[in-house]
């Protein structure tokens, strides 16, 4: 696991109306662990997701658009 602050990414589906989740895609390649936090809190935590499980949470959030 790297150490190093990573750099977020809100989706190009986003408004900016609050309502987002951001993700660490460099992350995501150099490690294979997808993070993703909510944008209205920066300095929260975050989750640790595997590749199936970020599908599964991208795929979900499609479906509930």
């Amino acid at each position: 696991m790297t150490t190093e602050t990573p750099c977020w990414a809100k989706s190009s589906y986003s408004n900016n109306g609050g309502d987002c989740i951001e993700w660490a895609p460099a992350h995501a390649v150099a490690t294979g662990e997808f993070l993703v936090r909510d944008s209205k809190v920066p300095n929260g935590p975050h989750l640790n997701l595997s590749g199936n499980a970020f599908a599964g949470l991208v795929a979900f959030a499609k479906a509930h658009d």
